[in-house]
């Protein structure tokens, strides 16, 4: 060794020097490193694919957990729903099945299937309010004979300090008649004895109590005037003659005057309400330019005045002493004469049931809508109380139909529909039951589908039996699709008023 160096020995061999040296361990040492490196990639790669494997199957386990708790999940729910329809058929065996609810006269009622929801067995109409207030149900029953109907809302706000005002001054009026009719009566020598004169006034003032009372019931109706004008008003002049017989009666039998007055009375007042509550519609049918005022003004003239003239005649036939009741006969005839073209040659373009009965009718036989002069002509005035009506609008379920399988066929019938439609066989009737949601257009069109069904059926009578029914209110609702549109466009076109309709279906509803 010398400087550091180290040389070879023998045969001339190579020397290494500290750089070769450095320079093989070095390489030595890289490729160590790289055959650890390769050893130590592919392990990571080995244990990566396993944690991959491991979590695959966590997943699936996950994945088997959460079918089996949703499995188990669904299992709970149906135990529960068995367990509810075991409920429920429990509580349908023993409280009946609720097919529907339905609203009339302010209080909602269901009605209850005991036989099941297609049994056959009649359906049971209860309250559906268990706990109802005696106070609202008495207040309810006075408001229909003090207000009108939908009240406040069908008013003006005016209208309840004018009426609170007028009840004031008729309660003073009242009062003082009592003294008047005392004082007139002892004017006219009736009796000199304050006591006698007082018992006739009292008696002369319970006869017109009696017929204000009577009035008051009968106002009570005070819708129909607007729907039935012209029958109501035709029957309110047969009461007035009705009442003026009875009168007559008195002489017969004075010891019955009380009781025979009153009663004549009551009948004469009602007919003064019938002939005041249709007079107002009827000059507003006259009126053209807004001066319903004045037609009225003029109208009440005249009336005035041939009351006047008519007082004169009967003083003048009254001297000739004739045979009272020939002369009552004579003068009744005339006056029913009389009021029955006065009611007759009136023109209403609204639409009630008797006109919509016979435009309906005309437009399905000749396919035109007859105009205002031509159906007004035609309506019938006259109406008697046993007249069975062929259409029941607005009924009631239980009237309709009478058990569940046939009123749950014709809800599944009628439900895209607001109204349900029937025929009973054995009434004889077209019924119409309207739902809560119902609009003023969708009464008018299940009017119309019933006088369609009835026009089939008018052809169908000899055949008609049960099984058919249906066939026919299918038949109607086609034919309702098809027709009624064009027949609203010719009804306007003739000048029928189709947005003011008087059909009046009454206030049942059945629930949505």
């Amino acid at each position: 060794m010398k400087g550091g160096s180290i040389t070879g020995v023998g045969n001339g061999a190579p020397s290494v020097t500290p750089f070769m040296l450095h320079n093989l361990t070095k390489s030595l040492h890289e490729g160590k490193e790289r055959e650890e490196s390769g050893v130590s990639g592919s392990g990571r790669r080995a244990l990566s694919e396993g944690r991959r494997e491991r979590e695959r199957e966590r997943q699936a386990g996950a994945a088997a957990a959460e079918r089996a708790y949703e499995l188990n999940r669904e299992k709970e729910r149906e135990r529960v729903r068995e367990q509810q329809l075991r409920f429920e058929a429990e509580r349908e065996r023993r409280d009946g099945v609720v097919l529907c609810k339905e609203r009339s006269d302010g209080v909602q009622w269901k009605y209850v299937s005991k036989d099941g929801r297609s049994g056959e067995k009649p359906m049971q109409v209860m309250h559906a309010q268990q706990h109802r207030d005696p106070v609202a149900e008495l207040v309810s029953f006075v408001k229909s004979y003090i207000v009108p109907e939908n009240y406040p809302d069908s008013v003006a706000p005016s209208y309840t300090p004018y009426m609170q005002w007028r009840a004031v001054q008729y309660l003073f009026g009242g009062a003082m008649s009592v003294f008047t009719t005392r004082s007139l009566m002892h004017a006219l020598g009736v009796s000199r004895g304050a006591s006698a004169s007082s018992a006739v006034a009292v008696n002369w003032v319970i006869k017109d109590g009696a017929g204000r009372i009577g009035k008051m019931i009968f106002a009570r109706h005070g819708k129909k005037f607007d729907v039935d004008l012209k029958q109501l008003r035709f029957k309110g002049a047969m009461l007035m003659q009705l009442g003026a017989g009875v009168e007559l009666a008195t002489m017969a039998v004075p010891h019955l005057f009380l009781p025979l007055a009153c009663a004549a009375n009551v009948a004469k007042n009602v007919a003064a309400v019938t002939s005041s509550s249709t007079r107002a519609p009827i000059y507003k049918a006259f009126a053209r330019r807004e001066n319903i005022g004045d037609v009225t003004a003029k109208g009440e003239c005249i009336s005035n005045i041939a009351d006047l003239m008519g007082t004169g005649l009967g003083i003048f036939i009254s001297k000739k002493s004739p045979s009272l009741v020939a002369t009552f006969c004579v003068l009744s005839c005339g006056y029913m004469i009389s009021s029955f073209n006065e009611i007759k040659s009136v023109r209403l373009a609204t639409l009630n049931r008797a006109r919509f009965g016979v435009v309906v009718q005309s437009f399905l036989e000749t396919g035109k809508v007859p105009s205002v002069e031509d159906a007004n002509r035609r309506e019938s005035v006259i109406t008697l109380p046993w007249q069975e009506k062929p259409l029941e609008l607005g009924s009631r379920v239980a009237q309709a139909y009478s058990n569940p399988k046939e009123f749950l066929r014709a809800r599944e019938q009628f439900q895209k529909e607001k109204y349900l439609v029937t025929y009973s066989l054995k009434k004889k009737r077209a019924y119409v039951v309207i739902k809560e949601s119902a609009s003023s257009d969708d009464v008018v069109r299940a009017t119309f589908q019933a006088h369609v069904m009835l026009h089939i059926l008018r052809g169908l009578r000899s055949t008609l039996i049960t099984s058919n029914v249906g066939a026919i209110v299918e038949e109607s609702t086609k034919l309702t699709h098809d027709l009624y549109d064009s027949f609203k466009e010719e009804a306007k076109s003739q000048g029928w008023m189709m947005g003011e309709t008087l059909l009046s279906p009454g206030d049942s509803r059945l629930c949505d």
